[in-house]
């Protein structure tokens, strides 16, 4: 598939063109060309995203990093700044976006018209590969009767409770 192929796919799952989803295809298309990766099946790729912004729909469709597989995870800084991480080889890369020059061009016309390496800085990944995804046991909340993974439950006396129904103890803040 070429690149406008892979373009019109992003833009399909994003609903429609804009900068910042071509920030993430152009971040994509640099992890793929730098790490020597491509669409991940299972969790071998890893994205850690520093921002929730439209570009991290391309990333979804080139790499295959999800939310629901694990290998798309979130360090929320406000940077359009992208970890990758390959499993299999132990690279890892973190892009992050330049900042761009008063030309009087569109953010979309001035991301498209440059090559990834003109947008990006490389760096050395700041975060360690987060661990494969686990798989955990439900509970049923004692209080509110919906079932919540055990990693979420918290422990009050004798009872299990989910994140909603559990409440702080803080005698301070009243």
């Amino acid at each position: 598939m070429d690149k406008k192929e892979m373009f019109e796919r992003c833009a399909a799952f994003h609903g429609h063109v804009c900068g910042g989803l071509t920030i993430g295809f152009k971040a994509a298309l640099y992890a793929m060309d730098l790490l020597g990766i491509g669409f991940s099946e299972d969790e071998d790729v890893v994205c850690i995203s520093e921002n929730d912004a439209c570009g991290v729909d391309a990333i979804q469709v080139l790499l295959g990093c999800s939310v629901g597989k694990g290998n798309l995870l979130f360090h929320m800084t406000g940077k359009q700044a992208f970890s990758f991480y390959d499993r299999k080889s132990g690279r890892s890369v973190r892009l992050v976006l330049r900042p761009r020059p008063d030309t009087g061009q569109s953010g979309l016309d001035y991301y498209t018209q440059k090559e990834p390496s003109e947008l990006f800085d490389v760096k050395e990944t700041k975060i360690e590969l987060p661990e494969n995804a686990r798989i955990f046991i439900s509970y049923k909340c004692d209080e509110c009767g919906e079932t919540t993974a055990e990693n979420w439950i918290m422990l009050c006396g004798d009872r299990k409770l989910c994140p909603d129904c559990y409440k702080t103890y803080d005698r301070f803040h009243v």
